[in-house]
């Protein structure tokens, strides 16, 4: 076998292993160790206070998030995971991530969940509230 015929084949082996790779659940802070089906994943601190457009984001997160996120987007066990968790800081998934989860859906791909599908009835300006509902509560626990 010709030398470029043994790369091609290391390559798509490498390939591979890494698509068939497990990855480990993130490990979570807090309400984990007491974790019960539905219950919240991460305890949430709440800001003082919420600018206008984050609570217009409350608004929309509660009819829109809640059923899966949790209550102040704490996660819910067995369900979905918390958005207040350095996993969804700006520098890792930023903004338009969010938009993106929400207009299209988003595999599963750091948690054991499943696929979120995309979420019905929110227009882009609806998210971008939901964004600084979201990243106001970051701000209150330390993710920046």
């Amino acid at each position: 076998m010709k030398a470029s015929g043994i790369a091609g084949v290391v390559v798509v082996a490498i390939g591979l292993a890494y698509a068939l790779w497990p990855t480990p659940a993130p490990v979570l802070n807090g309400a984990e160790g007491d974790a019960v089906q539905g219950g919240p994943l991460a305890d949430v601190t709440l800001p003082d206070t919420l600018s206008e457009e984050a609570v217009l984001g409350q608004r929309a997160f509660e009819a829109k998030c809640a059923a899966c996120h949790g209550n102040n987007a704490a996660g819910q066990d067995g369900i979905a995971p918390p958005l207040v968790h350095v996993i969804y800081e700006p520098g890792h998934h930023g903004d338009e991530s969010f938009q993106m989860a929400a207009a299209q859906g988003v595999r599963a791909h750091h948690w054991p969940f499943g696929n979120m599908p995309p979420v019905e009835g929110v227009t882009r300006a609806d998210v971008a509230t939901i964004i600084t509902y979201i990243r106001e509560l970051q701000r209150a626990n330390g993710i920046n």
